[in-house]
C-alpha cells in the first residue's frame, strides 16, 4: 500500500466521502505517511473517513486560514499572535526528523558522513563536486566520485523546507547571512520537487543529486541517506531514538500554541533535524460535528496511533503532552453558541 501512498508529486488520501463527518485537511507532506496509516484503521475501527491533500505547509495554512478544510497542518509552528489573528488554535500532532538524502554512485544508505556547514556549502553552491575536499575529509576511505553534485529542494512553500533551513542557519553563519530559514527561501542553487514526494523522485531520478525529505519517504524510496553530526559532535544515524533523544528537552509548557522548534537539540544522541508536525483548527467550529471528528480522530490517535507511528520512525507526542492538547482542545474549540465541542 505505500508503495502506491508514497507515489506521486501530488499524492492526496482519500478514505470515504459518503458520511457527514467525514474529514478535510490540507498541509504537511512531513506528516502524511503516518496519516495515511491512521486514517486507514481510523475507517476500519468507525466508518468515519478523512480526505486529507499532503500539498505543502504554506498551502495547508492558507487553507485553514481561507476555512476550505477542517484542519491545517503545517510543519513550520505558527507564532501566537498570527494565530490569534486568524481565529486559530494549534497543536502537536506527531513528531519525526528530516534526513539528507543522495544519488551517488557507490555509495550506500548511510554510509556518507556530513556536518550542517558543509551541508550549507553544498546548499550555497559553494560546494559542487562530491570528491570536493570539505566532503572527502569527512570521509576517509570512502571513494567518492569526480561528479557534479545536483542540488534538490522544495519548489513549495513547505515546512520541511524551514526544520532543514532553521537547522542551517543554526549550524552555518553564512546560510543564516545569506539565505535564512523559512518555508520558502531563495534557493541559491539547484531544481525544485513539489512536497516530500517530490524531492524523493528528483533525488531518485538525478545521478548525483541530494535532497532532504522526512525520513519515512527515504526508507519506504529506499533513498540513501546520509549521517549528520549533531550539536554535540557526534556522527548519527536517523532512527526514532535519535528523533525521542531531540524531543526529550522540549519544554512544551513555555512556548505559546505549542510551538516548539526542536532543530539542532543538544546531546550525543539527538537527531539535529528533528521537527513537530501541527495541526491548525479555527477555535469558533461552524460546522461542530465536522470539528468534533478531528478531534476524535486525533484523539484516537494518540491513544491507538503509536505501533503505527513507530513502525514509520515518527515518535509518538508524550502521554503529558497529549494532556496538554486534550486541555486545549476543551478550553478553546467552540461550537457558534459557544460550547466546547470536546
Amino acid at each position: 500500500m505505500f508503495k502506491k501512498i508514497l507515489a506521486g508529486a501530488a499524492a492526496a488520501l482519500v478514505m470515504s466521502t459518503s458520511f457527514a463527518a467525514d474529514m478535510t485537511g490540507a498541509g504537511a507532506t512531513f506528516p502524511y505517511p503516518i496519516y495515511a496509516k491512521w486514517a486507514e484503521a481510523y475507517k476500519a475501527a468507525t466508518g468515519n473517513g478523512l480526505n486529507y491533500q499532503s500539498v505543502g505547509s504554506g498551502a495547508g495554512i492558507k487553507q485553514i486560514k481561507a476555512k476550505t478544510v477542517d484542519f491545517g497542518a503545517s510543519d513550520m509552528p505558527l507564532k501566537a499572535e498570527e494565530l490569534d489573528e486568524a481565529g486559530l488554535m494549534q497543536f502537536p500532532a506527531i513528531m519525526g526528523g528530516v534526513v539528507a538524502v543522495v544519488n551517488v554512485d557507490g555509495i550506500n544508505p548511510g554510509q556518507l558522513k556530513l556536518t550542517g556547514p558543509v551541508l550549507a556549502d553544498i546548499y550555497l553552491g559553494k560546494i559542487t563536486k562530491w570528491n570536493a575536499q570539505p566532503i572527502a575529509a569527512l570521509n576517509p576511505g570512502v571513494k567518492l566520485p569526480d561528479a557534479d553534485i545536483t542540488v534538490v529542494h522544495r519548489a513549495d512553500s513547505s515546512g520541511t523546507s524551514f526544520l532543514f533551513t532553521d537547522y542551517l542557519s543554526k549550524t552555518s553563519p553564512a546560510w543564516k547571512e545569506g539565505i535564512g530559514a523559512g518555508t520558502t527561501v531563495k534557493w541559491a542553487v539547484g531544481v525544485g520537487g513539489k512536497g516530500n514526494e517530490g524531492v524523493a523522485a528528483n533525488v531518485q531520478r538525478i545521478k548525483g543529486a541530494i535532497g532532504y525529505v522526512e525520513w519515512a519517504y527515504a526508507k519506504k524510496n529506499k533513498l540513501a541517506h546520509t549521517q549528520l553530526k549533531n550539536k554535540d559532535g557526534a556522527f548519527l544515524q536517523p532512527d526514532d531514538d535519535a528523533f525521542k533523544a531531540a524531543a526529550a528537552g522540549a519544554e512544551w509548557t513555555k512556548t505559546p500554541g505549542f510551538g516548539v522548534v526542536l532543530t539542532d537539540q543538544a546531546g550525543k544522541q539527538s537527531w539535529p533535524i528533528t521537527g513537530v508536525s501541527y495541526i491548525l483548527m479555527h477555535k469558533s467550529q461552524a460546522d461542530a460535528a465536522k470539528g468534533t471528528e478531528v478531534v476524535k480522530f486525533f484523539d484516537w490517535a494518540f491513544k491507538n496511533g503509536a505501533p503505527a507511528a513507530a513502525e514509520l520512525d515518527y515518535v509518538p507526542m508524550p502521554a503529558s503532552v497529549v494532556k496538554l492538547v486534550q486541555a486545549n482542545w476543551k478550553a478553546q474549540l467552540k461550537d457558534a453558541s459557544g460550547k466546547a465541542i470536546y
